[in-house]
């Protein structure tokens, strides 16, 4: 008897009938069905590392500068607390000699040396922290910013002249204006935010400091914002930065007591400054290593999809190659890159 399930398509290893509302998948010959099978499972076998790895590249693009800017962050941190630490102890032991009645005016050449140390790392703090140190030592997983003062806007003077309205435009050839409305019945808060909208599509920000107006950018367009504001009625305007706390080659440590006491609450608190940041980039570290270990690890349910796909590809039945030629209806090589390139 010949059991051969033949195709209702001359030339097709799988035809369709078509009835009304229905089609169904007829094997042409059993072998013919496993073949195509086994080539289709080993295309998308094949498929699957290139897939797999352009999904990695692709998500491993921003895990992967997290995880550089947080440990270069702990290793330019480590370095800086050291030196914080040497200083701090060096000013503490001129301090007690100074107390038992030695002469604190001559300074210490190791101390010095010590000082010139810490200036030059904290000089160095925007090529070699990773990008999310800003200027103060503080860790952001997000690159650093840079703070700074425009000496044409500072509250008072805003809210004297109002009610007007100031057009603002960054830029060599003037760039787009974007306006701020001051009314003159503004509390500080909401001046400020009104000139933050104004100026954010710019790229700069706007907020309140200690009742003061002050501005931020990235530091990576800080060269270009610097020498380019624009204000309407004013025109070119100066920005300043803001001065970091810790200021290191402004110390005198041949100076009296109360210098040298000035010098060492700045470096305790740059320490305790230093600690936070470090506490701050090994959780941004670990939650960025979690991030990446879970997108290159396929889900459970995967695993178990695909152990059950390659069970019944490798059987010959049937009622399971029905099933499978089932279940490849309508799957094609771009369906099944689409879906092995999602998290």
């Amino acid at each position: 008897m010949d059991t051969t399930l033949r195709p209702t398509t001359t030339g097709s290893a799988l035809g369709t009938v078509r009835g009304k509302g229905a089609t169904a998948l007829v094997p042409a010959r059993a072998s013919g069905a496993a073949a195509g099978a086994a080539e289709s499972t080993a295309a998308a076998s094949s498929a699957k590392p290139a897939a797999l790895r352009r999904s990695s590249a692709r998500i491993d693009s921003g895990l992967q500068d997290g995880v550089a800017r947080a440990q270069q962050a702990l290793d330019y941190l480590e370095r800086v607390a050291s030196q914080l630490e040497n200083l701090k102890g060096e000013l503490t032991a001129k301090l007690a000699s100074s107390s038992r009645g030695g002469n604190a005016g001559n300074s210490r050449p190791q101390l010095d040396n010590q000082v010139r140390q810490l200036a030059r790392a904290l000089a160095a703090r925007k090529s070699e922290g990773g990008g999310g140190i800003d200027s103060d030592l503080k860790f952001t997983a997000q690159p650093s910013t840079q703070r700074f003062r425009i000496r044409a806007l500072d509250i008072d003077t805003l809210q004297q002249n109002a009610p007007q309205t100031i057009a603002f435009s960054i830029g060599s050839a003037g760039g787009p204006q974007l306006a701020a409305t001051v009314t003159g019945d503004q509390t500080n808060e909401q001046l400020a935010r009104a000139i933050d909208r104004a100026m954010a599509p710019l790229g700069v920000r706007a907020g309140l400091d200690g009742g003061a107006l002050v501005f931020s950018t990235p530091e990576s367009n800080w060269p270009a914002v610097k020498d380019s504001i624009a204000v309407s009625g004013i025109g070119r305007v100066a920005a300043e930065e803001v001065q970091p706390s810790l200021a290191p080659q402004q110390w005198n440590t041949g100076a009296g007591s109360d210098a040298l006491r000035q010098s060492l609450r700045e470096v305790v608190q740059a320490l305790e400054r230093v600690h936070r940041s470090q506490s701050a980039a090994s959780s941004a570290l670990s939650s960025a290593n979690v991030d990446v270990a879970q997108a290159q690890t396929p889900p459970p349910e995967v695993d178990l999809a695909a152990e059950d796909f390659a069970a019944a590809a490798a059987s010959t039945d049937y009622e399971s190659l029905l099933a499978l030629s089932s279940a490849l209806v309508g799957v094609s090589r771009e369906r099944v890159l689409a879906l092995l390139g999602l998290r």
